[in-house]
């Protein structure tokens, strides 16, 4: 139905073709940076315990992903920095930049950093209402609920806050990393702007992520405020 609707097209379709070139730039950036070689020679998991070593974090794990792994991450919940295997055993730019990045959000979580902390607390409520947001708006236009309609839309502005938030968590940990790699000697000055390529690149991402689903909230706006 709403495939058919120019406004559909104007907010939504830019939105895909950046989320697509960003994810193409950061496999562009990963892959060019994943052949040089880190003059220091450790690698993405050996960073990663290191720099969290130093902080007195001991007790947080570094383990790789089995193979079809869903990405490197840090979980707090367990406490535990999960590496893709290209990036754990990796002595490139790219796994450094990728491990150092990680084990920044474990940094963020052990000093209490604001936007991580209110991006947990809300994770729950954006996993159950990013679920029926769509559903419930969708019920609601094509019976001409009104409530249903608000409560979708108010459901996915979770999700859209959440993404929002994200931004100053993922900028903040490649802050990190870039100031972390080069404090430890794990990467050299000339070394430095392929490490960042990396962590830009896919920064931008979430800048992408963050922009569809506030397009996504516009266009669920208009298409109640037609029902009126």
């Amino acid at each position: 139905m709403f495939m058919f609707d120019p406004m559909y097209f104007i907010l939504i379709i830019p939105a895909l073709l950046l989320a697509s070139w960003a994810q193409s730039k950061v496999k562009g950036a990963f892959e060019r940076n994943a052949r040089i070689r880190a003059s220091s020679g450790v690698t993405g998991a050996d960073a990663a315990r290191r720099i969290l070593d130093r902080a007195g974090l001991s007790e947080v794990v570094v383990e790789p992903l089995g193979r079809g792994g869903l990405g490197d991450h840090y979980d707090p919940r367990s406490r535990r920095v999960r590496l893709s295997q290209d990036v754990y055993g990796g002595r490139s730019l790219a796994a450094l930049g990728v491990a150092a990045h990680e084990a920044g959000h474990a940094l963020q979580h052990a000093g209490g950093y604001v936007w991580l902390g209110l991006r947990n607390a809300i994770i729950p409520v954006t996993q159950f209402g990013s679920q029926l947001a769509f559903p419930l708006f969708f019920i609601g236009l094509l019976f001409q609920g009104e409530m249903l309609m608000t409560l979708g839309i108010a459901f996915f502005a979770f999700a859209v806050a959440f993404q929002i938030i994200t931004l100053p968590v993922e900028y903040n940990a490649s802050g990190r990393a870039m100031h972390l790699l080069e404090a430890e000697g794990f990467i050299t000055r000339s070394e430095a702007p392929g490490v960042r390529e990396v962590l830009n690149a896919a920064a931008l991402t979430y800048l992408a992520a963050a922009l569809m689903a506030i397009m996504q909230l516009v266009y669920l706006l208009l298409l109640r405020g037609r029902r009126r």
